[in-house]
């Protein structure tokens, strides 16, 4: 009987060997190696560009908001003005029948302002006055529209009328009154001022009414004003059912009387 014998050596060469074979990748693992890394490449470029497109989003979107929603947006004023009104009383005195002037009191009326100068936009709120026989209100005076707009906020109904330029300060114009009320260079004791419009149709179309006064009037029944040029003292309202809302855009107060007739 023939008896085999293997050195140690030789044993410990074979599987050195065979280790190292096994430490070296085989061409196809290589390959799926490459392909992994390239895939997770692409993948972090995607995601890289996925956030940078929506982080500009976000800005994009903030400045719109913060443009168009924000109460910051543009310069807010908190002012007051003081008047005269003036009071009138019937009077019958034998055949004699008419109206009797009283001495003007002296009111106090404020407003919240918020001047648009590029957009050219002057935003008052007035709100509930302390007489009772004025109405609170939203108005927009649109100079690029040419439109100024009513929101009786005790009617809940928005009124829509061509602007009046010659009554109407135009946003800078506006805006520099108020920092001169502010600063205390220019103390206001205003008078009154009278106008009277009349409801004349239902407004259909909104979209034509330009994105401020839409956004004023949107939900709300709204209608287009006419203008009465000159309103008598001694004229009896009873006959129309009219509401007053008395505000600032210059340096007077106006009293504007909407009727329906």
């Amino acid at each position: 009987m023939v008896k085999l014998t293997f050195s140690t050596a030789l044993g410990q060469k074979n599987a050195k060997k065979e280790k190292d074979e096994a430490l070296i990748p085989q061409e196809g693992d290589v390959e799926e190696i490459v392909r992994v890394r390239q895939q997770s490449q692409t993948w972090c470029w995607c995601m890289c560009l996925g956030l940078a497109l929506m982080l500009s989003g976000v800005v994009v979107g903030g400045i719109y908001l913060y443009k168009y929603y924000s109460p910051e947006e543009g310069t807010t004023h908190f002012c007051g003005v003081s008047y005269q009104e003036e009071r009138y009383a019937m009077q019958e005195t034998g055949e004699e029948e008419g109206q009797v002037e009283l001495p003007a009191m002296l009111r106090h009326l404020e407003e919240h302002v918020r001047i648009l100068e590029e957009e050219e936009v002057a935003l008052i709120n007035v709100p509930v006055p302390e007489f009772s026989d004025s109405d609170p209100a939203d108005i927009v005076h649109d100079f690029n529209r040419r439109l100024t707009a009513y929101l009786d906020l005790s009617l809940n109904k928005c009124y829509v009328i061509p602007l009046n330029t010659s009554i109407v300060m135009p946003p800078k114009d506006f805006l520099e009154l108020l920092a001169n009320i502010k600063a205390g260079t220019y103390l206001p004791q205003s008078y009154l001022v009278h106008e009277q419009m009349v409801v004349t149709e239902r407004v259909r179309h909104m979209e034509q009414l330009g994105y401020f006064i839409n956004s004023l009037c949107t939900g709300k029944d709204t209608y287009r004003l006419q203008r009465r040029d000159t309103v008598s003292r001694i004229q009896k309202r009873e006959a129309l059912n009219c509401h007053k809302i008395l505000h600032f855009e210059n340096k007077f107060v106006m009293e504007t009387l909407i009727c329906e007739q």
